[in-house]
């Protein structure tokens, strides 16, 4: 009797069994639960109008459209950081902070809403960011929104996001959505003025991916636990060095 080969087997058919469980619950699960980081920390607005209110609007919108939860994260909430939360003593994490932590880990995925300031995201989105460890954000997409005035729409500031989001472990989706002369796009209750239709369509081709991806991650979760391998940090980043390194 060949017991390695029926082990394997077995194996073999356990697994294919859990990754069918999780491609039924993927195409069955399509409302998410969505934190909404804005980026945009302006109060008046001249020389032009305020423009990040109406981009948070339409993303919001569109995606609450399309079945989601949004939960709007408002930088003007957060001060200049001083200590991340994760460097406090549990007991002395402040509440407020404690509450937008239980907001990140709760959701599903993220949507990052940023204007461009000298080719870089707004200082006010990477200042949240900022405030938690990647073990709040690891194994959940994300993505990027960005906005100007001028005709690049964000799109330096987009990039130069991407790397800040892959090293808290929220994976941006390929898809951008780069909003060049926002103020001209959209109204101040957030609506496309020109061509509503194709900038639900191009909106869409970001927010189908980021759902795609944030439900095989969710679904995934029931086959294998995201950080069995991959713990979260306990004390200090040197706990990721390679052997042999202090």
């Amino acid at each position: 009797m060949n017991l390695l080969g029926n082990t394997t087997l077995r194996k073999n058919a356990i697994w294919t069994y859990l990754c069918h469980r999780a491609l039924s619950s993927i195409s069955s699960t399509t409302a998410l639960n969505i934190a909404l980081i804005t980026g945009s920390t302006r109060k008046v607005g001249p020389p032009n109008p305020i423009i990040g209110p109406r981009v948070a609007s339409f993303i919001t919108k569109k995606l609450e459209e399309r079945g989601n939860k949004v939960t709007i994260i408002d930088p003007n909430e957060f001060t200049l950081l001083e200590q991340p939360e994760f460097s406090y003593r549990r007991s002395d994490v402040p509440k407020k902070l404690q509450d937008f932590k239980n907001i990140l880990m709760e959701a599903d995925a993220y949507v990052c809403v940023t204007p461009e300031y000298n080719h870089a995201p707004s200082p006010g989105l990477v200042n949240v960011l900022n405030h938690f460890g990647s073990s709040v954000f690891s194994f959940k997409p994300s993505a990027i929104v960005s906005y100007s005035a001028g005709q690049w729409g964000g799109t330096r500031a987009a990039i130069a996001l991407r790397p800040i989001l892959s090293e808290l472990g929220a994976l941006p989706v390929s898809a951008m959505i780069n909003i060049p002369n926002a103020q001209d796009v959209f109204d101040e209750d957030g609506n496309a003025i020109n061509d509503p239709e194709s900038w639900n369509s191009y909106s869409g081709r970001c927010f189908s991916q980021l759902e795609w991806w944030a439900n095989a991650a969710s679904a995934h979760k029931s086959v294998k636990d995201p950080f069995a391998e991959s713990k979260p940090l306990q004390s200090s980043p040197s706990q990721r060095n390679a052997p042999g390194k202090t």
